[in-house]
This record gives structure tokens, C-alpha cells and sequence, in this order.
């Protein structure tokens, strides 16, 4: 499940692979890019923004994408296939060849070429970025306070907020905040939803380089079990006192999520179908 973390490390590789080497061959397998052909032209540059990604190439030209739920890109050597698989061929939507490698783009939901100097008309609405070098801790709390009574699970996972968070962070944060994913954000303290931000930062840089994400104190993964409070871990006791852990829906119906939390180190509102044992 890509998040912020597993974005930056995918634009880093992407980076290392392409930027400086010019486009020998581009294949996009997508009706409304079947004819585009960038070759000739160099890659300058990969960046990550959010969960997008941004491949900035010679003549004012972006090809941007986004990985959704189940997206990936794999990088080869021109001898090799993708390191680490992608999917069967039928699931690429474009192959990006140079002299020094090939980047495979597998089940992207969103692939499309920008003008560079348009990007923000893509991304515009974006809120500060938590690995980004303009991440801006301030302006994340004044866009997260602007809907006051938004379940905090809800608001994190708002891109406009701040970008970067998936069902993993926001459920971790939540624990990490002791409260229930469903408390209004306007009700946390001011010092409280600092912290939070700065736990935000913080963890998905720290986890930007690493295969296998982790939240909790733990020092290796090892132990899956114990990388992650509570994201995963239904009817499995909680890290700090021993409760199991539930799962709930938020979100609206057609596109809801689960949320996952200890009943007892997260006090607070619950709907119905996640109702804390001690509000019942």
C-alpha cells in the first residue's frame, strides 16, 4: 500500500536510474498516451510530491503519475528484468527505456504528460508536503483546523491537509495521539495536533528508506507483529495494555476504509459499527 515513505524511495530509485540519460524508447500502454513518443529527450529529474510522482524530462515536458492503491514502478538493468517482479505484462502502462535502463510503470491509476512549467494545476490543491524541503508544520495545523469537526482519521487522509499519509500513518497517528480515529480534529489541543505533525514527519521520514515500514519502538523488523501498533493487527493485544485491537469503518460508504485501534488507549467517540466496549 503506497504511502508518502514508499513514494520518495520509488522517485529516488526512478532518479538514480534515468535522470541524466536520455529516453531511447518510451512505451505508454494507455489509450490517451498511445502515441506519445519522448524519445531523443533526457530525464532531468525524478521527484516525489505526496503520492505523486514526477518525471521531469527535456523540453518543458512531465510525465506524471500517481500509485494509488496497488501501483509500482521497477527499475532494470538493460540485460535485466524489473528487480523485485511488478505484475504480469498485461498490468504495464509504460516502459521507459535509455541506454543505462528501464523503468516499468505497473496497474497506474493515474499516468499523464504535463507541461512542467502546469504542474500545479495537477497539484495545486496538494497541502504541505511531510517529505518535501517546504514541509510546513503550521500550515498543515491551520488547513487540518479548517474543518473542526472532521473525524481526525478523515482529516489526515485528506491530501489537501497534508500530503503523504495513507490508512497506515493515519491509524498510527491516531494511536500515537490516544484518541479515537473518529474524535473531531477541532477538539484535540493545539499542543496536542503539534505533536502529532511532528510525529507525522518524522516517522515517514524515517521510514523512507526502508523496506519494511515501522511506527512502534522497535529497532529491527524482524517481528512483523511488533513494527506496527495497531494498522493490521485485529483481535491482536495491544503493544501497550495487552486489549485487542478492533476494526471500524470511516469514510463515506462507497469508498469507506477501516480503521484499526485499541478500545482502550484511544478513548473517544465511536460510531456504531466500532463502538468502544466500555461506551456500550
Amino acid at each position: 500500500m503506497p504511502e508518502g515513505d514508499t513514494v520518495w524511495y520509488s522517485a529516488r530509485q526512478l532518479h538514480e536510474a534515468l535522470a541524466g540519460h536520455a529516453l531511447t524508447r518510451t512505451d505508454f500502454r494507455i489509450p490517451h498516451l498511445a502515441t506519445a513518443d519522448l524519445a531523443g529527450r533526457s530525464v532531468l529529474e525524478v521527484a516525489p510530491r505526496g503520492k505523486h510522482i514526477l518525471m521531469r524530462v527535456e523540453g518543458g515536458v512531465t510525465i506524471h503519475s500517481h500509485l494509488g492503491m496497488e501501483g509500482s514502478w521497477r527499475v532494470s538493468t538493460p540485460e535485466g528484468r524489473p528487480r523485485g517482479g511488478g505484475g504480469p505484462s498485461h498490468q504495464i502502462r509504460v516502459v521507459l527505456t535509455t541506454a543505462a535502463g528501464t523503468a516499468t510503470g505497473y496497474r497506474l491509476p493515474l499516468l499523464e504528460l504535463l507541461r512542467t512549467a502546469e504542474e500545479s494545476t495537477a497539484l495545486g490543491h496538494l497541502g504541505p508536503d511531510l517529505l518535501g524541503p517546504d514541509w510546513d508544520a503550521a500550515e498543515a495545523e491551520r488547513r487540518l483546523l479548517e474543518e473542526p469537526e472532521r473525524p481526525l482519521v478523515d482529516a489526515l487522509l485528506d491530501q489537501r491537509n497534508l500530503a503523504g499519509i495513507g490508512n497506515v500513518y493515519a491509524a498510527e497517528l491516531c494511536f500515537l495521539a490516544g484518541t479515537s480515529p473518529w474524535t473531531p480534529v477541532g477538539e484535540l489541543s493545539r499542543t496536542l495536533l503539534a505533536r502529532l505533525l511532528t510525529a507525522a514527519q518524522k516517522l515517514l521520514d524515517r521510514n523512507k528508506g526502508r523496506l519494511a515500514r515501522i511506527t512502534t519502538r522497535a529497532t529491527a523488523d524482524r517481528d512483523r507483529d511488533r513494527a506496527l501498533w495497531v494498522y493490521g493487527r485485529t483481535r491482536r493485544p495491544c503493544h501497550r495494555c495487552g486489549t485487542p485491537v478492533r476494526t471500524g469503518q470511516h469514510g463515506p460508504p462507497e469508498r469507506s476504509r477501516p480503521a484499526f485501534y485499541c478500545p482502550r488507549c484511544q478513548p473517544g467517540p465511536y460510531p456504531d459499527n466500532a463502538r468502544s466496549p466500555a461506551q456500550r
